[in-house]
């Protein structure tokens, strides 16, 4: 299972979850903003009071950071064929913008 520890007004978080969305990737999302016993998991699981926190249970890895988080679950998850192909691409939007990669 992958859970992922956010804040739901986190950019980075954000770029986590659009992409895990983008890769057709399940998180177990759990907010730690107001929930003390997700808050509890964290700092027992990472150390630091940072998200986006992720926890790979299957693969006995767990990381902080945005950019390192989102090469894991490209590596570690994204599909097969046509679709490992658009997962290469990252469709990550910050507000009204559209990505570079989006617009061809």
């Amino acid at each position: 299972m992958l859970t992922l520890y956010v804040t739901p007004h986190s950019p980075f978080c954000h770029r986590v979850e659009q992409m895990a969305d983008n890769l057709k990737i399940t998180l177990e999302k759990k907010d730690v903003s107001d929930d003390n016993s997700a808050l509890a998991e964290l700092l027992e699981k990472g150390g630091k009071k940072q998200v986006p926190f992720l926890v790979d249970d299957e693969k006995g890895e767990s990381m902080y950071e945005t950019s390192d988080i989102i090469d894991y679950l490209r590596t570690n998850y994204a599909g097969s064929g046509d679709d490992k192909a658009e997962a290469g691409k990252p469709r990550i939007h910050m507000g009204d913008s559209t990505c570079v990669s989006c617009e061809g």
